[in-house]
C-alpha cells in the first residue's frame, strides 16, 4: 500500500489546501479508512477558513490570466491532464477502489471516465458556438457569445471519488473558469493523488489556481464556500438534503448551483423483454458499487406474467454474487463506504419489514470485518412508504403490474427523478416509455439498465434530483454567461419594433 500511495505523491500526512502548490494547513486530522478492512490509509490536516482564502484568491488570479488565453489552448491542457491520468490510472484506479470501496474493474472505469472526458473537452474547445442572428434593423449584425464565469466550486460525493471533479473540471476549464474543489470526507486521498497530477500539469504550462484543492468540514469550508459571491457557480453532488441547503444559500446570493442529487431508479420488465439480457441489467443496476450510485436500480417492476420466473431467477442470481475484498478480480460486490452506511441499510430492511415488505434474499451484514451487507431483495407494492424513499445500499424493491399505463403512474410517483429503463422488444412501448407520457425522468434507457452513463449525453435529472446537467451535449453552458451583441454598421439609428424617438 505504500508504494501505491507514494507513486500517487500521497503521504501518510497530507496537507488539506494545494493551488498547485501545497499549503500547510493546521485543522483538525481527517483520517481517511479503507472500508473493505477498516483499516487506516493515511490521514489530510483539514483547512481552516484562512487556507481557504488563500485558495479562492489564488483561483481567482489564475481566472483573471486563463479566461484571456485561446480556448484551444485551454484544450492543449486538458489533453495533458488526459494524458497524465491515462499514465496513472492502473494506480489511482486502486486508490478510488481502496477508498471507497467499489470494485477495481469500476475503480479503474471510473479514471476512464475522467480520461475520456478529458478527451471530450478537448474536441469542445474548438466548438463553444454562439449564434447569429437576423435582426429586424437594417445594416445591423446580432449574435451571441458565451464568455467564462469565474472561479467554480466543485464539491462532489465519495461514490465517485474523481469521476465526477472531472465532469465538472475539464469541462469548466476549457470554457474559462478556475476550479476549487471540495471533496468527500470520506475519500480524500483520492482528491490529493489527483491534484498531485493537477500540479504537474499546472507547473508545466506555468499555471497556479487553475486547478485547487480545499479539504475540510461542512461548517468550516462548505459553508463558506457556498455563500462566497466569488464563485459564481456551485457545482454540488449529493444528497437531496444536501442540495436544498446548497441551491437555497446559493440562490440568496443570486449565484448558479448544478446540483446532482438522489436517485430512486426504477427498471420496467416487459412480458415481451428479452429476459437474459433485463436480467444482466438489473443485476449490475442494483448490486453495482453495492447499491452507491445514484444510478443505482431500487425499484425493479415486473409484468404479472413474467414476475414469478423473472424473481426467482434473480434471488438465484443474487445468491451468487461474490461479495469480498474489492481488488480480488472475483469479486462482484465490496463493502459499503463505513459502518452508518451499514446501519442505515439494516434499519431500512427493518423498516420494510415493519410496513409489511417480505425479504426475498439478503437482509444482513456479513461476518467479516470491514463494511459489508448482502445485498436484498424485497416483494412489496408500490404503496410501501419506503419505496419512496432512496436507501444509498444494494436494497431493491421487487413490485408487479398488469398494464403499461399502470406501472407508468407508479414509476413517476416519487419524489426523485434521475434514471430510469425498460426492458421490452415492443417499438411502441419503447416509445411511449420515452414520450411526454412515459418517464419523467433525466435518463430513460431502453433494453438498458438504469446505471452506466456515458460522457457524450448530459448526465442529470429532474424534480428533487436537483435539475443539473454535466458532462457531455451542450452542459458547458452551464459553465458560461451568454452575451447577445448587436452592431450597428450603417449610418442611421432606427430602433427596434420600430418605434420612434426624433428630436
Amino acid at each position: 500500500m505504500n508504494e501505491l500511495l507514494e507513486s500517487l505523491g500521497v503521504q501518510p500526512r497530507n496537507s488539506g489546501a494545494c493551488t498547485g502548490s501545497w499549503i500547510q494547513t493546521s485543522g483538525p486530522e481527517l483520517v481517511s479508512h479503507n472500508p473493505a478492512d477498516g483499516e487506516p490509509i493515511a490521514a489530510v490536516t483539514q483547512a481552516m477558513a484562512a487556507d481557504y482564502e488563500a485558495v479562492v484568491a489564488a483561483a481567482e488570479r489564475a481566472f483573471a490570466t486563463w479566461r484571456m488565453m485561446p480556448a484551444p489552448q485551454r484544450g492543449e491542457v486538458i489533453r495533458q491532464l488526459g494524458e497524465e491520468l491515462r499514465a496513472n490510472k492502473e494506480p489511482l484506479g486502486k486508490l478510488v477502489t481502496m477508498e471507497c470501496g467499489k470494485i477495481y474493474s469500476e475503480g479503474l472505469g471510473e479514471v476512464q471516465e475522467m480520461i475520456d472526458i478529458c478527451d471530450f473537452a478537448v474536441g469542445l474547445s474548438r466548438q463553444l458556438y454562439g449564434l447569429t442572428m437576423h435582426s429586424e434593423r437594417a445594416s445591423h449584425r446580432m449574435y451571441e457569445q458565451w464568455h467564462p464565469l469565474g472561479p467554480v466550486g466543485i464539491i462532489s460525493a465519495f461514490n465517485f471519488p474523481v469521476a465526477v471533479w472531472a465532469w465538472n473540471a475539464a469541462i469548466a476549464a476549457v470554457c474559462g473558469n478556475s476550479m476549487i474543489w471540495k471533496p468527500s470526507p470520506k475519500t480524500p486521498l483520492t482528491a490529493v493523488a489527483v491534484q498531485q497530477i493537477c500540479n504537474k500539469v499546472m507547473e508545466r504550462n506555468g499555471l497556479e489556481g487553475l486547478f485547487s484543492l480545499v479539504i475540510g468540514d461542512n461548517d468550516e469550508i462548505g459553508e463558506r464556500m457556498i455563500a462566497d459571491r466569488r464563485l459564481p457557480l456551485i457545482s454540488a453532488t449529493g444528497s437531496c438534503r444536501m442540495g436544498r441547503r446548497v441551491g437555497t444559500v446559493v440562490a440568496e446570493r443570486m449565484g448558479r448551483s448544478l446540483l446532482e442529487l438522489g436517485g430512486n431508479n426504477a427498471l420496467i420488465v416487459m412480458d415481451d423483454a428479452n429476459l437474459d439480457l433485463a436480467l444482466r441489467g438489473v443485476l449490475f443496476g442494483a448490486v453495482g458499487t453495492a447499491g452507491q450510485r445514484c444510478t443505482t436500480t431500487r425499484r425493479l417492476f415486473l409484468q404479472k406474467g413474467i414476475a414469478a420466473d423473472f424473481t426467482a431467477k434473480l434471488v438465484k442470481a443474487y445468491g451468487q454474487v461474490r461479495i469480498g475484498d474489492p481488488l480480488d478480480e472475483n469479486t462482484l460486490m465490496g463493502p459499503l463506504i463505513d459502518e452508518g452506511s451499514v446501519q442505515m441499510m439494516l434499519d431500512a430492511v427493518a423498516k420494510v419489514r415493519e410496513q409489511g415488505g417480505e425479504v426475498l434474499c439478503g437482509g444482513n451484514r456479513v461476518d467479516r470485518p470491514g463494511h459489508y451487507v448482502e445485498p436484498t431483495i424485497v416483494k412489496t407494492t408500490h404503496d410501501l412508504p419506503m419505496v419512496k424513499e432512496e436507501t444509498f445500499a444494494p436494497l431493491l424493491y421487487v413490485i408487479e403490474f398488469e398494464t403499461l399505463d399502470e406501472v407508468m403512474k407508479h414509476h413517476n410517483d416519487v419524489p426523485q427523478g434521475l434514471s430510469s429503463a425498460i426492458f421490452t422488444d415492443s417499438l411502441i412501448t419503447a416509445e411511449t416509455f420515452l414520450s411526454h407520457r412515459g418517464s419523467d425522468c433525466g435518463i430513460a434507457n431502453v433494453n438498458i439498465g438504469t446505471s452506466g452513463a456515458e460522457i457524450g449525453g448530459a448526465f442529470g435529472g429532474e424534480k428533487e434530483t436537483g435539475g443539473g446537467r454535466e458532462s457531455g451535449s451542450d452542459a458547458w453552458r452551464l459553465y458560461m454567461r451568454r452575451q447577445t451583441n448587436t452592431i450597428n454598421w450603417g449610418t442611421e439609428l432606427p430602433l427596434a419594433q420600430g418605434v420612434k424617438f426624433d428630436l
